[in-house]
């Protein structure tokens, strides 16, 4: 088990005992929803799952956070680098929030601040349900 402590510049903590670090929680396996379009017709329950995630892209702002993280270097970005959307910050956590409900996007705790990535599995399942119409 990893230990972790701050300990006094002047050691009058050295008594305390190391605290176990907790592990971040592992964010949810996505599932992509839908076969391609083209494959057969959508289930109702389908289409909803689908709906929700084109929905929660139809609005631009969101659709521009979902961008800036899908961009961001190494995959994943800080709240603190993507809230200059040209709305306030309550704004862009009400739309962080509806992407992650959507399951466009996983959220983890770092600190103070709250890091986005995009979940690889759905982006690729959204490309391969648009797919091609050949």
């Amino acid at each position: 088990m990893d230990v972790n402590i701050d300990m006094c510049q002047n050691g009058s903590m050295s008594n305390v005992k190391a605290l176990p670090l907790l592990e971040p929680e592992a964010p949810e396996a996505v599932v992509p929803c839908c076969p391609p379009l083209t494959e057969r017709p959508l289930t109702a329950d389908e289409a909803e799952k689908t709906a929700r995630m084109f929905k929660a892209l139809g609005d631009p702002v969101r659709l521009r956070l979902f961008s800036l993280v899908a961009s961001h270097e190494g995959g994943e970005a800080c709240v603190c680098d993507i809230s200059d959307v040209g709305v306030s910050q309550p704004t862009v956590s009400h739309h962080l929030k509806k992407l992650r409900e959507a399951g466009l996007l996983t959220s983890e705790r770092r600190g103070t601040w709250v890091y986005y990535r995009v979940e690889p599995s759905v982006v690729a399942a959204m490309g391969q349900m648009l797919g091609t119409l050949d």
